[in-house]
């Protein structure tokens, strides 16, 4: 079974993130650099929320708000849904699918953050899954 930290494995631990305080146009900056569509939001080191071009969208765009004056924490959703290394993907799918969310903060047992997964993430996962599957039944079936 494939668990989140086979995909973090993969991908890399990598993590973007920026500061609660910081001007919402830093945030931007970051996401369009790194090509990333979310990022934790932390203060004094801890995760305290997530802030999306979602969020950006519906909370800056369209209230005629300023980027640059308008500080993360006054956009970001919180709290935040977070996964463990151990968690099965099939459990994280339901997640995105049930909180209609598109990013996962991956906590360790302490709570510290040790990555981020995107749906994008474990749509690729499944998929590579179930041909790994279908290979399987193929070679099963020629015998």
């Amino acid at each position: 079974m494939l668990r989140v930290k086979h995909l973090l494995a993969r991908k890399g631990y990598d993590i973007w993130s920026v500061e609660a305080e910081e001007p919402v146009l830093a945030a931007i900056q970051i996401m369009a650099d790194r090509h990333v569509g979310a990022l934790p939001v932390l203060r004094d080191g801890q995760l305290v929320g997530l802030v999306s071009e979602r969020d950006y969208a519906r909370k800056v765009i369209l209230l005629g708000r300023s980027s640059a004056e308008t500080e993360v924490w006054q956009i970001m959703s919180s709290p935040v849904v977070t996964v463990r290394p151990e968690d099965e993907i099939r459990h994280c799918m339901q997640i995105v699918t049930e909180r209609r969310v598109r990013h996962l903060p991956v906590v360790d047992d302490t709570g510290s953050m040790i990555g981020m997964i995107s749906i994008g993430d474990l749509v690729r996962a499944v998929i590579e899954e179930q041909q790994e599957t279908i290979e399987q039944l193929e070679r099963f079936i020629a015998g």
